[in-house]
């Protein structure tokens, strides 16, 4: 995947592993990553000559990061109908410095998203946090799986307890069957008269 940040002067390659995206996303799960935050306060950040101009640019571009963190909350993309997601949306800061250096200014940044259902992820972060989404997805595979055996040999015991009793009567009724057999047998063979 390739993003384009023109006001950064070009294209940052950001995730190189969409073998991991595209068998995610073809198991018929959805993961909502939104990186349409803008970098423009940044960008001024990193050109600023004067430290007070360098701050002023640094306080924007965490209340933009906070703004789109807000309306990204707003949106509760997590809710959408038709979707199999998880309960929070991943905000996806395609350069790392801005990232890293929102986070350092702002270390309330990262707990107040998640409030809201939303994991702020960088290009570091994000492999290991699709990593771990596929984790836990296998996980609940498993045990939906493990449910379903259960349901099913609780049924099969179920089945083998009738034919097991079945059998029973009808050995009861073969052994009725036999005594009847042996007495009438008794009566032309054996005894007074035969």
């Amino acid at each position: 995947i390739r993003y384009r940040y023109p006001e950064l002067g070009g294209n940052y390659n950001v995730f190189h592993h969409t073998e991991l995206l595209s068998q995610l996303i073809s198991e018929g799960k959805n993961i909502i990553i939104d990186s349409n935050d803008s970098l423009t306060a940044y960008e001024r950040y990193c050109s600023a000559e004067e430290d007070p101009e360098r701050q002023e640019a640094l306080r924007q571009h965490v209340q933009s990061l906070r703004r789109h963190l807000r309306g990204l909350g707003e949106k509760e993309y997590q809710r959408l109908e038709g979707t199999y997601t998880l309960d929070f949306v991943l905000l996806f800061v395609p350069v790392e410095a801005a990232f890293t250096l929102a986070v350092q200014y702002d270390g309330e940044i990262f707990s107040d998203g998640f409030e809201k259902n939303i994991v702020i992820v960088s290009p570091t972060t994000l492999l290991a946090t699709l990593r771990t989404i596929q984790n836990i997805w296998r996980y609940e595979n498993q045990n939906r799986n493990a449910q379903e055996i259960a349901n099913r040999a609780g049924a099969l015991y179920d089945k083998f307890v009738g034919f097991v009793s079945d059998i029973e009567t009808i050995g009861s009724r073969i052994d009725s069957a036999q005594t009847a057999y042996t007495d009438a047998y008794k009566k032309l063979t054996s005894g007074k008269g035969n």
